[in-house]
C-alpha cells in the first residue's frame, strides 16, 4: 500500500472517531495559547491544565505577565517540568510582545521570535488560534508516523514534512491533534500491542510490529 493511500484510510479512521478534535490545553486567547503550549513541554498536558488556571488569573495578558518577576511565575508554574527555565522565558516572552505592540501575530517569524517558542509551538498556535494550516509534530506524532509507515523520518522537522506531503491542507490542523488523542487512547509508547491497535494492525509494516513486540 502507498503511503498516500495509508494517509487516506488512517485519516477515515481518525475522522471517525474524532471528528472535531478540541486543543487539549485550556485557553482563552492566543497569548494564553503560546503560554500553554510553552509549559507542556516535557510535561503533560494534565498538569498544564492544572497549573495555568492560576497563571492566567493573576497575568492573563502580556502585560501582566510582564509585572510578575520570573521567581513570582516559577512560584505558580513550579508543578511544571522545566519550571525555574521556563518561568524566566515567559518573563522574557511577555516583554518581546510588549515591544512588537502587545499581541500575538499569526507571522511565523515573529512567533519562533519569541522566548521558548519553537516551531511546534508555532505550529499550534497557527492552527488553533488562527486557523492558518500547520502541521504541529511533536514527539507522539514523530513515533506514530513511523510506526505507521507514514515517514521515516529522525527529525521532527523530517516528519511534518512527510505529513504535509501525505494529507491535505485543509485536514492539517485537525489531523496533528486527531493523531495526538489517537496516540493516547489506542497507540501507546510502551507495552502496546501492535497487531490490536485499530491502525498498527495493518499500518506497521511485519518488521515493526517484531520489533516492538520485543520490547
Amino acid at each position: 500500500m502507498r503511503r498516500s493511500e495509508k494517509a487516506d484510510r488512517i485519516g477515515e479512521i481518525l475522522e471517525d472517531l474524532y471528528p472535531d478534535p478540541p486543543v487539549p490545553l485550556d485557553h482563552s486567547t492566543p497569548y494564553q495559547l503560546v503560554v500553554a503550549v510553552a509549559l507542556s513541554a516535557q510535561t503533560t498536558d494534565k498538569k498544564v491544565n492544572e497549573v495555568t488556571p492560576e497563571l492566567f488569573r493573576i497575568a492573563p495578558t502580556p502585560e501582566k505577565m510582564a509585572e510578575l518577576a520570573p521567581d513570582e511565575i516559577h512560584a505558580l508554574i513550579k508543578e511544571i517540568g522545566l519550571a525555574p527555565t521556563k518561568a524566566k522565558n515567559l518573563s522574557k516572552m511577555a516583554f518581546q510582545i510588549l515591544d512588537a505592540g502587545g499581541e500575538i501575530l499569526p507571522d511565523w517569524d515573529f512567533l519562533e521570535s519569541l522566548a521558548g517558542v519553537g516551531h511546534k509551538t508555532a505550529s499550534v498556535v497557527m492552527a488553533g488560534s488562527f486557523g492558518i494550516p500547520a502541521f504541529a509534530v511533536d514527539t507522539h506524532i514523530h513515533r506514530l508516523a513511523n510506526r505507521w509507515g507514514l515517514s521515516n523520518g529522525t527529525t521532527v522537522e523530517k516528519t511534518e514534512k512527510d505529513l504535509k506531503a501525505v494529507f491535505p491542507e485543509d485536514t492539517w490542523n485537525d489531523r496533528h491533534l486527531q493523531i495526538i488523542f489517537f496516540g493516547r487512547e489506542y497507540c501507546p509508547a510502551r507495552n502496546h500491542d501492535l497487531t490490536e491497535c485499530p491502525i498498527c494492525s495493518w499500518a506497521a509494516t511485519k518488521k515493526q510490529i517484531a520489533l516492538e513486540a520485543k520490547k
